[in-house]
């Protein structure tokens, strides 16, 4: 695998070849005809199946688009209207057929005939999919999926003011690496001070939704929305339990290293104690690193680094880029953060970020670089959920893309020194993450099996959690009022509940393939290669050893890899 060719959509066999999506009433007769038409035999059930997935693909294409564009401008009033048709109109309508259509499947006396090789994780997630479904939840998500892009719209419209210019909270969190101590200080409270004046529209946003996910899983017949939402999230490989012991391991493995590199910076700085805005600083008093000066540059800089490491990798993205795929500049109007859509007909994946000529920045175009990769090398599988793959997978794709590129990553830095710093700064932040994943998702843990409670109740949780897993070398004192709302800075929360535990899962397997990169990287890489393109088409574990390694996330396994991480950091230290 050296050459990238453009992906060839996906050709209709089933839909007219220049159907466009619009209305419901062009998208109906097309599930009439897959629920009416007869299945005789195990050919015309898989025909069935294909037909099935092929309209299952164009409306994932089509959603995706109107995603990426209320994204890439929250002002764009034509986007949301129709965005806000598909999710009032066109979801209701086709979650009810999708309904009828799995059990059809389920019942259909061919099924067991099936490959099993082919068909298992499809007809398992089908079978699923039926035990979750209940009618009088359609509204209700719909509901609480456009709820939750007014997060978005909330957080999109947040500026500061910084020397008389006006900018996005992304570009000034970047100035947190600035010398100056005051300055960083300012900078700090400027963005957490603007954060706080949408408290209350945040709050009466999430509780709201808390009231409507908890009365969808009621509905499902489930006791509380935390066992819903495992279920619904397809989590076959493991338990609620498995995660609170997973935030153990953190707690007692990896918070004591983060405890000694706080120590470490607190000592090279010369501080009596650290602050939250000493965090980002270099320690050395160096200028922050900008390891470019614009969006062209960042991409041009990135394909170059992802060529080194595989040829297929840089070309991937290089042909993103020639394409428009690639909307990675801040700007007023676009809402945060950061993704890869994954563009199931057409093939060829969208990224979407927010870049402040920052380190971040940088890790973050890897990371969804190693996503759009991830969603390429599954393009071939004839089915659309072959192609949906769980997030402890497409996770792992991304956190080991960051890890590999790491010694390429002298492309965007002029000497060792900068390279040395860019390189402590990543493995500081692999340790780093660990903590606060386990952090959010315990919060979610009590959120959702204690939905009765108050806002009061919620906050001293959340202080108790925030507490539990923080640095202690980390002075917080007289900052209090922003830590109380500090999980309101955290997307996956509001938008995606409990999709956020597999950032440590598979921030585990990616230290674990780097362990193995460094010993054999070519091997490594075709490894990583073979496992991402078996799409969902294997269990988590049959994929992540296919890879490789383990899908483990025991304590034992923890320490390991956590003192693998700190033997390369002290070699740079």
């Amino acid at each position: 695998m050296t050459t990238t060719a453009i992906p060839q959509p996906r050709q209709f066999t089933f839909l007219p070849k220049d159907f466009e999506l619009s209305l419901w009433s062009e998208l109906e007769p097309y599930y009439e005809e897959l629920l009416n038409r007869p299945v005789n035999s195990v050919a015309e059930l898989e025909k069935w199946i294909l037909d099935h997935s092929e309209l299952d693909a164009m409306i994932s294409e089509d959603f995706s688009w109107r995603y990426i564009r209320i994204t890439s401008d929250s002002r764009d009033e034509t986007a949301n209207a129709h965005y806000q048709y598909a999710a009032q109109e066109l979801v209701p309508q086709i979650t009810a057929y999708d309904y009828k259509l799995n059990k059809k499947l389920a019942d259909c006396p061919f099924l067991e005939q099936l490959d099993t090789a082919k068909y298992a994780i499809h007809i398992r997630n089908a079978r699923n999919t039926i035990a979750l479904f209940c009618d009088e939840n359609i509204p209700l998500v719909t509901e609480v999926q456009l709820k939750s892009k007014e997060y978005g719209r909330l957080f999109s419209e947040m500026t500061v003011g910084i020397n008389g210019v006006q900018m996005t909270l992304q570009k000034a969190g970047a100035l947190l690496e600035e010398t100056d101590r005051g300055y960083r200080e300012t900078i700090y409270h400027k963005i957490n001070q603007r954060i706080l004046q949408d408290t209350e529209s945040l709050e009466e946003l999430f509780d709201e939704m808390l009231r409507q996910r908890h009365l969808i899983a009621r509905n499902a017949g489930f006791d509380n929305f935390r066992d819903y939402r495992f279920q619904s999230l397809g989590r076959f490989d493991y338990s609620a339990d498995d995660c609170l012991r997973f935030h153990d391991a953190i707690e007692f493995e990896i918070l004591p290293l983060l405890d000694e590199l706080n120590e470490h910076r607190r000592q090279l700085l010369d501080l009596k104690t650290l602050r939250p805005w000493d965090l980002n600083v270099d320690t050395c008093g160096q200028q922050p690193l900008r390891p470019f000066d614009n969006a062209q540059e960042l991409a041009e800089k990135t394909i170059t680094c992802l060529s080194r490491l595989h040829p297929y990798f840089g070309e991937s993205i290089q042909m993103m880029w020639k394409k428009g795929h690639l909307d990675i500049e801040s700007r007023m109007g676009k809402r945060p953060g950061g993704y890869n859509m994954p563009l199931h007909l057409t093939g060829v994946p969208f990224i979407f970020m927010n870049a402040a000529n920052s380190v971040s920045d940088m890790r973050t175009l890897l990371h969804e670089s190693g996503h759009a990769i991830h969603s390429l090398l599954t393009h071939e599988h004839q089915l659309s959920s072959s192609k949906r793959v769980p997030f402890e997978v497409a996770e792992l794709a991304a956190m080991a893309m960051e890890l590999f590129t790491m010694d390429h990553w002298d492309i965007f830095f002029n000497n060792e020194e900068q390279l040395r710093r860019a390189k402590i700064g990543q493995l500081e932040n692999v340790l780093k993450v660990l903590p606060w994943i386990a952090t959010i998702d315990q919060f979610q843990h009590w959120i959702y099996t204690h939905p009765d409670h108050t806002r009061e109740a919620r906050k001293e949780k959340w202080m108790e959690v925030l507490h539990h897993f923080s640095s202690k070398l980390v002075d917080y004192s007289g900052l209090e009022h922003y830590l109380e709302y500090l999980w309101h800075k955290q997307l996956h929360i509001f938008e995606a509940p409990f999709y956020f535990v597999e950032y440590g899962f598979a921030q585990l397997g990616a230290i674990a393939l780097w362990k193995q990169y460094r010993e054999n990287p070519q091997e490594t890489i075709q490894n990583y290669i073979n496992a991402l393109q078996l799409g969902y088409t294997k269990p988590i574990n049959t994929i992540y050893q296919t890879a490789g390694i383990s899908f483990n996330f025991s304590r034992e396994y923890v320490r390991e890899l956590g003192a693998f991480v700190k033997s390369e950091l002290m070699g740079l230290l």
